[in-house]
């Protein structure tokens, strides 16, 4: 049976409405205090969340349904979601769970959920979850009752301490430009930095409840790249909301992606000889130019689906060290579960340092095929074999890219969205297939 309140990444939604009003997620919380009765003696479940104005109350329904259930909470309050993975794995937590909902605006958020492994829970048992959680919600005798929260500061602060101790060299004499989306990692990113000796100039940190995500972090990396050319920094850093991902750019103002980012580093670990195998995990999405770049390097480029899960499902089953997604998510799997945008602006700032080449040079070893991202809004999903006049066109493009083009069309996980992308050998071609993908789509589903 399909999974109602799970998606692609943890239950997501509007804050307020199902399945994030609250007497769901004090259910949900509920489930997985009798979940984690099962799973340890005495458990305990640590909370984090970011910065929307939801977070709060979201937490505290959860924190309840928990304690109803017999279980201790201990809150990290605002922290990165890898921040809340890597604390669930390190210490004495049953579970973790944050709250957020990434790169999404802050009407939305969600609810993500990590064993003591430091993983997302898998499908089954979030299913499990899911039928306990609408037990709990049909019982007459229900009465949500939230939890009140103390914050633990000592629980981001272990987090930043465990980044900062990973660095081999520090960043003295770099300057660097940082847009923490008025996330998560408003007041993490420049302390650590600072520390690490980096003169740094923040923006994004003001959050007030409603601006994460808006014309900031690495969604929107105009202004961040406009501030690095106009001081002069060294390079940019943006985070998205939960800062999961990172998004840089360099001092000359060229944009460095996660696939710039796999390609920096998986050629660094193999010069260092730190890769046990030859290969780097990477999605459907990532740019052709990224898989011949590693390739001269001898290096072998897997691909998956969309979801930073995907990949690191792949990476365990491979026993890859490194893989990620074009948009930032980049794990590594000797130090985190997840994606982490804060270690990944480390791991990519060390190579400039230790390697004495700018992060310009550096991402310039790949050549960057032209790619477009259409999001086309639609009412209704069906399968992609029920579109034939979708089909039709993406046959018409691949025949004309040949070997030097790519074509997908997906839904997306946790927005009303087809995406398509289309890659290609020049900007006019890439925009005439993408433009007319998007429409068939658009006349096939009614949007």
């Amino acid at each position: 049976m399909a999974r109602q309140l799970f998606g692609t990444d943890g239950v997501r939604g509007v804050a307020g409405e199902y399945p994030l009003d609250k007497p769901t997620t004090y259910a949900l919380g509920q489930a997985l205090g009798e979940w984690a009765r099962v799973h340890g003696q005495q458990p305990e479940v640590v909370i984090g969340m970011d910065t929307r104005e939801s977070g709060p109350w979201i937490a505290a329904q959860v924190a309840g349904g928990l304690e109803a259930a017999g279980v201790k909470t201990r809150f990290a309050g605002l922290i990165t979601t890898p921040g809340v993975a890597w604390l669930t794995r390190t210490r004495d937590f049953v579970a973790g769970v944050m709250i957020s909902a990434s790169h999404n605006p802050y009407r939305d958020n969600g609810i993500k959920v990590f064993d003591h492994s430091g993983f997302k829970l898998p499908d089954a048992e979030e299913h499990a979850l899911e039928e306990r959680a609408f037990a709990v919600l049909a019982d007459p005798e229900f009465r949500p009752d939230p939890a009140e929260l103390t914050i633990d500061p000592g629980l981001d602060a272990a987090y930043i301490d465990y980044l900062a101790g990973l660095m081999t060299v520090r960043l003295d004499g770099m300057k660097l430009v940082i847009d923490c989306a008025n996330g998560a990692a408003s007041h993490l990113a420049v302390e650590l930095l600072e520390r690490l000796g980096a003169t740094v100039i923040a923006s994004g940190c003001e959050p007030d409840g409603c601006n994460i995500n808006l014309n900031c972090g690495a969604l929107h990396v105009e202004a961040l790249r406009e501030e690095v050319l106009r001081t002069g920094a060294d390079a940019g850093v943006a985070f998205d909301g939960d800062a999961d991902r990172c998004i840089m750019v360099a001092g000359s103002g060229r944009i460095v992606d996660g696939d710039a980012v796999l390609l920096i580093i998986g050629c660094a670990m193999k010069q260092a000889g730190l890769l046990r195998q030859p290969l780097i995990v990477a999605t459907v999405m990532s740019n052709i130019g990224l898989e011949r770049a590693l390739t001269a390097e001898g290096l072998q480029m897997l691909r998956t689906p969309v979801g930073d899960k995907y990949v690191l499902e792949e990476m365990i089953r491979r026993d890859a060290q490194l893989g990620g997604e074009q948009s930032g998510h980049v794990i590594f799997r000797d130090h985190a579960t997840t994606g982490d945008g804060m270690l990944t602006a480390l791991r990519v700032l060390s190579v400039v340092k230790e390697s004495g080449r700018s992060l310009h040079d550096l991402a310039s070893d790949m050549k960057v095929f032209p790619q477009l991202l259409v999001n086309v809004r639609v009412k209704n999903r069906r399968p992609m074999d029920q579109l034939p006049g979708v089909l039709s066109e993406i046959r018409d493009a691949e025949l004309a890219f040949g070997d030097n083009g790519r074509v997908l069309v997906r839904f997306s996980g946790t927005e009303p969205l087809a995406r398509v992308m289309v890659e290609g050998p020049d900007d006019a071609s890439v925009k005439h297939w993408a433009h007319r993908i998007a429409d068939a789509v658009r006349t096939e589903l009614e949007v």
